[in-house]
């Protein structure tokens, strides 16, 4: 019998710590159920104890999204676990993600402790938080710069004390494949006790390798792949989901693993998520760039026409790549506009399939066909995001020279307030009168604007990021004024910033 790959997704934990991310408790949500509609196995909700709002995240995830293990991350730390069981008391299945550095180089100036102080950590952290929790994980942070007999005597000490699963983490993306390859089977050769556990890595593109690491891990024993979608993460991120699993499949020849995921759900899931976190997808990103199934040059259009199968490896429709088809307009009624929705994967109450259909009718009014990208993004603008700040009017005009003015009243926590602004054109100006109501250090990093489908009446799509106190916030706003849609984005990114400041607040 052919055994099978656990997908351990990071995309709401690991992704999210993607420098200029910052997504809010619904957006995790709808991620959430996304990945368990594509059969991932786990998903790793968020780290309970670094903030009231992870917690509150992890919890409610916890609550609404089934068929998966619910993970919450968690220090070598009494308190964390306690937050974490706290956090996944209403999953349906729950997993404590435990870790602590060992290398020498994080023991000694990081964590200040001995090789021997570490494992008696550990050793009273698995104690307390056995049996709390369907299933516990132990990762050694930094294992591909410890020593191995060292790895393997801690990770036995963590079987002892009721892990199940040992994650093997290049935590900052340092190795070659053959190397890591040697590593996982030098534990799964030396660890007492192994066969009672799962092996799992998480790797790090810092060098480009990451996808290729994993691969070599899953070839010499590891059976758990801890990855994102898009390859989101930290620095230069991380595995991604969607090339492991194709990888997987399309070379079962080599690697003799079933990976049992929906793989006609990637080229969805990759989009919610990019417009979730603002962070575009490269075209020529493998399996769900736009250009992953494009062909410009005549020698490989010629082949094509002849026979796909001479530049393509796979069909676009093993990924969900199928052409956008316009099935919606104004005429189209609600049964009708909530069945394309399921079809796109979205679950939605009555309430909120009412608020959208609204929408989507005041949408179909100033546009005569309706795509698919049109309804993901109505979907993500509409989600129920707590909001600081709103958006009462907005008026703008420009003169024949180039200048524009542009006014704004915002519902604000102080209050309604308005204020005007000129500039060197209406996003500018707009820009400028938000920034004037708004009283804080903004400023405007990186703004993006693309048409999200085709046509004169294109919905435009823009993000930002906007810098306050150091600190990067993410926004996005849609609509087919783009003026409107940047406005929008650019008080998004405000949101969060409110949101964040709520939040520590608290803590």
């Amino acid at each position: 019998m052919t055994e099978q790959v656990y997908f351990f997704d990071t995309t709401l934990r690991d992704g999210e710590q993607t420098p200029g991310v910052s997504l809010q408790t619904p957006e995790k949500i709808q991620i959430a159920k996304a990945l368990a509609q594509m059969g991932v196995q786990v998903i790793e909700a968020g780290f309970p104890a670094a903030s009231p709002g992870d917690l509150e995240a992890v919890a409610a995830i916890a609550r609404e999204v089934r068929g998966t293990t619910i993970c919450g991350l968690s220090r070598s730390v009494i308190s964390d676990i306690e937050k974490a069981e706290e956090a996944l008391k209403e999953a349906e299945r729950s997993r404590l993600h435990i870790f602590i550095a060992t290398s020498d180089i994080h023991l000694k100036y990081k964590l200040k402790m001995t090789r021997e102080e570490a494992i008696e950590q550990v050793k009273e952290c698995l104690a307390f938080a056995k049996g709390k929790f369907d299933e516990i994980e132990f990762s050694a942070e930094d294992a591909s710069r410890t020593d191995l007999d060292y790895l393997c005597q801690i990770f036995e000490v963590a079987i002892e004390g009721g892990a199940s699963i040992l994650n093997v983490p290049d935590t900052v993306g340092y190795m070659t494949p053959e190397e890591f390859g040697n590593k996982i089977k030098y534990i799964k050769d030396h660890v007492k006790g192994i066969d009672k556990a799962i092996i799992s890595v998480h790797c790090h593109d810092d060098l480009g390798l990451a996808n290729a690491n994993s691969l070599a891990a899953i070839k010499n024993g590891a059976r758990q792949v801890e990855c994102t979608v898009n390859g989101l993460g930290e620095r230069a991120g991380n595995a991604a989901v969607e090339e492991i699993t194709m990888a997987l499949t399309m070379r079962k020849d080599i690697y003799g693993v079933d990976a049992p995921l929906d793989t006609k759900q990637f080229t969805r899931v990759s989009k919610l998520v990019s417009k979730l976190t603002g962070v575009v997808v490269p075209p020529n990103k493998a399996i769900v760039g736009s250009n992953a199934f494009a062909h410009e040059s005549g020698i490989h259009q010629h082949g094509m026409l002849n026979n796909p199968e001479t530049y393509e490896i796979m069909t676009p429709e093993s990924v969900g790549a199928e052409k956008t088809n316009i099935v919606l307009g104004k005429h189209s009624g609600r049964h009708a506009f909530e069945d394309h929705l399921e079809r796109l994967g979205f679950t939605l109450e009555a309430d909120k399939i009412n608020t959208l259909f609204k929408a989507f009718k005041q949408l179909a009014d100033r546009k005569k066909h309706i795509y698919d990208d049109d309804l993901m993004a109505l979907v993500m603008d509409n989600l129920d995001r707590k909001q600081a700040v709103s958006l009462i009017h907005h008026h703008y005009k420009s003169d024949e020279i180039g200048f524009a003015y542009a006014d704004v009243r915002l519902e604000t926590p102080d209050g309604i307030l308005e204020d005007a602004a000129v500039g060197d054109g209406p996003v500018d100006a707009s820009i400028k009168a938000v920034q004037r109501v708004i009283d804080k250090p903004l400023h405007l990093q990186e703004y993006r604007m693309r048409a999200i489908t085709e046509g004169k009446d294109a919905l435009g799509e823009a993000t930002v990021k906007v810098e306050c106190n150091g600190r990067l916030y993410h926004g996005r706003g849609i609509s087919t004024d783009i003026v409107t849609s940047s406005v929008n984005a650019y008080i998004n990114a405000v949101n969060s910033i409110y949101l964040t400041e709520a939040l520590e607040l608290k803590k």
